[in-house]
């Protein structure tokens, strides 16, 4: 009797420790099925935008190893011939050659991006850890100039480019750069500058630092992905302009790729479009290797950017 009154005892529990952890586990399964959901839809949804915006480029790369008679006139995204002699005559259709119009706009894309970290980061030290008169004012003006158009400018400094001698030059292109006339990336610095401590600087200052050393040693090393995202928007925004070269620059062998890629369109607003669409696919190659290099270091800086105001 003992026996079975113990054997009763120790099975009942077990049993009710079962049944709970079963009600629970079902518990947990309906709590959790409208999150799942929810991020089933929410996926779904990323993935339609997702496609909707990369459906330009595929349709570009599909037309680019095509026929130039089936490019608008056939929608099967299987072609039945794939051309790619589209490739090779774009890239010798217009003398001196798709390659030189590639090697210009490296020139002044790397360019740009050196005047702009080196000018916009000394700006942006001077905003950030140097106190002088009017400094606020002074950052307020340079806010400011953010919201000036483009076009509001362009005739003066045409004019002042004419009268020094530097149309048909890169100097128009690339000297601006070192003067630290980008606003945006004197802000986006300047808030990265201001979300490092400045006990740093006060410690190097007690070690007998002076503003460059503290500049070169203490900031620049921390400042990785703001510099990163500086030079990043700084060479696909020169390596895409188009305004700029245009109206500067008159010689075919200093033509950058966007003119180069204008040069497929006639004045009867013709255009070869396979070889257009070739040599546009290979023109977005710099661009994503430069993106996913530095795509770390971008989002980084972008996400650590305006933590302290």
């Amino acid at each position: 009797m003992k026996n079975a009154e113990e054997s009763t005892t120790v099975r009942t529990p077990r049993r009710s420790a079962a049944s709970t952890a079963g009600s629970l586990a079902a518990r947990s399964r309906g709590r959790g099925g409208k999150p799942v959901l929810r991020r089933i839809a929410l996926h779904a949804f990323l993935v339609m935008v997702c496609i909707g915006m990369l459906y330009p480029l595929l349709w570009m790369m599909r037309g680019s190893i095509l026929p130039e008679n089936q490019i608008f006139s056939t929608q099967t995204w299987i072609p039945d011939e794939i051309v790619l002699s589209n490739y090779w005559e774009g890239w010798a259709a217009n003398p001196p050659g798709f390659g030189r119009f590639l090697l210009n706009s490296a020139i002044v894309a790397g360019a740009a991006v050196a005047g702009n970290l080196i000018a916009c980061t000394l700006a942006a030290y001077a905003f950030a850890r140097i106190d002088f008169p009017l400094k606020r004012l002074w950052f307020a003006l340079m806010l400011a100039t953010v919201m000036i158009p483009v076009h509001a400018t362009l005739i003066p400094q045409y004019t002042i480019f004419t009268a020094i001698g530097w149309v048909d030059t890169y100097l128009p292109l690339i000297i601006p750069k070192f003067l630290a006339t980008d606003a945006f990336f004197i802000f986006l610095l300047v808030q990265f500058m201001r979300s490092i401590p400045r006990e740093l600087d006060e410690a190097a200052e007690i070690d007998g630092c002076n503003h460059v050393q503290r500049f070169i040693r203490v900031l620049l090393p921390v400042m990785t992905p703001a510099l990163a995202t500086t030079a990043v928007f700084t060479f696909i925004w020169t390596y895409e302009d188009f305004m700029g070269p245009l109206i500067y620059l008159a010689d075919i062998n200093r033509y950058t790729v966007p003119l180069g890629l204008r040069m497929f369109m006639n004045s009867m607003g013709e255009s070869s479009y396979g070889q257009l669409f070739a040599m546009t696919t290979l023109s977005l190659i710099p661009v994503f290797i430069v993106f996913m290099i530095f795509q770390r270091r971008l989002i980084e800086g972008i996400a650590t950017t305006g933590l302290k105001g």
